[in-house]
């Protein structure tokens, strides 16, 4: 562990330039201390590492020194496929693997390769969280890629939706996805692959016992086909509904893709007289749709089904309810309070 520092160190001041005690420590995830001691038995090995005092000094390799111990070895190579989610690599227990791959791989560039990597890095950066959301960080995720990685079957305490809630399942884990900051499951239960979700996961432990992945078993398209029977299955009310022109443009930023892509395709012509459009949009149930259909305002209208129409409608107007008093009450509303107050009064237009 000792030596990986040690080389990471010397690729540090290789890529950098210098750096200070502080900065080394940062970078490595050590005291300024254990940096000291570093330095020392590098310069005794022979590395030629100066060191300048004060508050402009730091350390550098002099002479143009390079090193040239900088292959990968497994882990750091297979980590370099989480460069852009470097997130998801500290998920998994990788983040100094990574960091280490990088400095290597850096290191083993030609400078004008090096230098061009470098303002990439500088100017381009990938944030895969959708807005409003936080990392998802289960404890357990560095075990259970673990259990993953050396096809190890598992036993887990799992939460979910429907009676009972909690379930205790033995698993064969074929893999991990990380979809919108959220960590999935892929594994295979009495030889069904389903997906879980790893922070409803409530216990997890690894058995000795092994498993085989069936072959030719692609991650990749499964998750893509269990989307797409997800959406089937889960979108199963049929909203027809008219839309304002002024909605309808503004669909992909209140809308999810898959429910923007369903209205696209069902869009019929504009009505001649106001620009409106009639069109369908997917939605779970009356339930689950009426907040949604809400949250779009003026601009929709329900047409059908029935039940639909009657739940927005009675929702709209327990909202209009708590902002318009009833006929009869002597109690103001927020509305009254504030077009009677003197300012409200002198702005007021005839």
């Amino acid at each position: 562990m000792r030596a990986a520092r040690l080389l990471s160190l010397v690729l540090l001041l290789q890529n950098r330039g210098r750096l200070t005690a502080g900065e080394l420590a940062a970078e490595l995830d050590v005291s300024v201390r254990t940096v000291y001691r570093d330095i020392e038995s590098l310069s005794g090995a022979g590395i030629p590492v100066y060191g300048d005092a004060g508050h402009h000094g730091g350390y550098e390799l002099l002479g143009g020194y390079r090193t040239r111990l900088t292959g990968l070895h497994a882990d750091e190579a297979g980590s370099l496929f989480f460069a852009g989610m470097p997130g998801a690599a500290d998920d998994l227990g990788l983040g100094e693997v990574l960091a280490a791959a990088q400095l290597k791989l850096s290191a083993a560039l030609p400078v004008p390769v090096r230098d061009r990597a470098g303002r990439i890095r500088e100017r381009f950066h990938l944030d895969a969280l959708g807005w409003y959301r936080e990392q998802d960080s289960p404890p357990e995720l560095a075990v259970l890629a673990g259990a993953v990685w050396n096809q190890r079957r598992i036993r887990v305490r799992y939460r979910r939706w429907a009676e009972p809630q909690e379930v205790e399942r033995v698993l064969d884990p074929y893999g991990l996805v990380l979809k919108a900051g959220v960590w999935y499951l892929v594994a295979a239960v009495d030889g069904t692959v389903r997906t879980y979700r790893v922070s409803s996961v409530l216990r997890l432990d690894v058995t000795d016992e092994g498993f085989e992945r069936p072959a030719g078993f692609d991650l990749a398209a499964h998750w893509q086909e269990y989307l797409s029977s997800y959406d089937a299955r889960r979108l199963r009310l049929q909203a027809r509904v008219r839309i304002s022109p002024a909605l309808l443009s503004a669909l992909p930023d209140r809308l999810d893709a898959a429910l923007v892509r369903a209205v696209e395709a069902s869009a019929g012509p504009p009505d001649p007289g106001d620009g409106w459009v009639t069109a369908t949009i997917p939605l779970e149930s009356v339930g689950s749709a009426v907040p949604v259909l809400l949250s779009l305002g003026p601009d929709v209208e329900v047409l059908a089904p029935g039940e639909l129409r009657r739940a927005v409608a009675e929702a709209a107007a327990a909202v209009l309810g708590r902002y318009v008093p009833a006929a009869g009450d002597r109690s103001s509303s927020p509305a009254d309070s504030v077009a009677s107050s003197p300012r409200a009064a002198s702005t007021a237009k005839p």
